[in-house]
């Protein structure tokens, strides 16, 4: 007895997620009357982090439904900018994109970072414990229910990274508000205050710092200023006001 069978389209935007053979048009699935529709288009390799909706025979339907024999199913991307109910939006990055996180931060966004290798099942859980967006190009990762919520990084170029992070959820951009080495915030500090961590020419010649309340670290515009100015005035130019 042949099993039943459905016909599922993926958006191109999700191709990259599709085996080559099944990325033109329609492909047909037999499917076996019980696992759900989100179960199925995880075993093509599409995250569900990435998907905006599923639509079969016309209708929007949830990843739970059971599909049935004949249904035609179409598979939408995220819907941007993406909404995240429920709690402030703050980032969680795996070991893997330290520079997209230092670069978060410098633009004043919420981002924890683990820089090592602590495991899926313990980022899962931080995840949903501080309700964080987990960003990672793991798919494995993505996929473990016990995530808060999560997004896939496209890129492993750390520019396209944090211009594909700002288009996709608007986080709101307070500029040198956070440590780019903890995620603290800074406050104003005297020479006085830093002086422990100043030496020899950045003793003399810089007279304004900043200084992380969580970690104590000291912040001037030193030799890089003019690199991280770039990076903050191309993220407001694109994004500031957006929310």
């Amino acid at each position: 007895m042949n099993r039943p069978e459905i016909h599922v389209e993926v958006a191109p935007e999700l191709a990259l997620f599709v085996p080559h053979a099944r990325r033109c048009g329609a492909t047909a699935l037999a499917v076996d009357g019980v696992s759900t529709l989100g179960h199925v288009v995880e075993s093509l390799g599409v995250p569900l982090t990435e998907v905006g909706a599923l639509v079969v025979d016309g209708r929007e339907t949830p990843v739970g439904h059971i599909p049935a024999d004949g249904e035609r199913v179409t598979v939408r991307p995220v819907t941007r900018p993406q909404q995240v109910p429920g709690a402030p939006l703050r980032f969680l990055l795996d070991v893997h994109l330290g520079t997209l996180a230092r670069r978060l931060r410098l633009l004043g966004v919420d981002t924890a970072y683990e820089s090592t290798d602590i495991g899926d099942p313990a980022l899962a859980a931080r995840s949903a414990a501080e309700r964080r967006v987990m960003l990672s190009r793991d798919r494995g990762l993505l996929r473990r229910r016990e995530l808060w919520a999560g997004a896939y990084v496209y890129s492993t170029d750390p520019e396209e990274q944090l211009r594909d992070v700002l288009d996709r959820f608007r986080p709101e951009l307070r500029p040198w508000a956070r440590c780019t080495a903890c995620n603290g915030m800074l406050r104003e500090a005297s020479k006085e205050d830093v002086a422990d961590q100043l030496h020899g020419g950045t003793q003399r010649s810089y007279d304004v710092f900043a200084q992380c309340g969580d970690c104590g670290r000291a912040y001037w515009k030193g030799a890089h200023h003019e690199q991280l100015v770039a990076i903050v005035e191309r993220a407001l130019a694109e994004f500031a006001g957006d929310r």
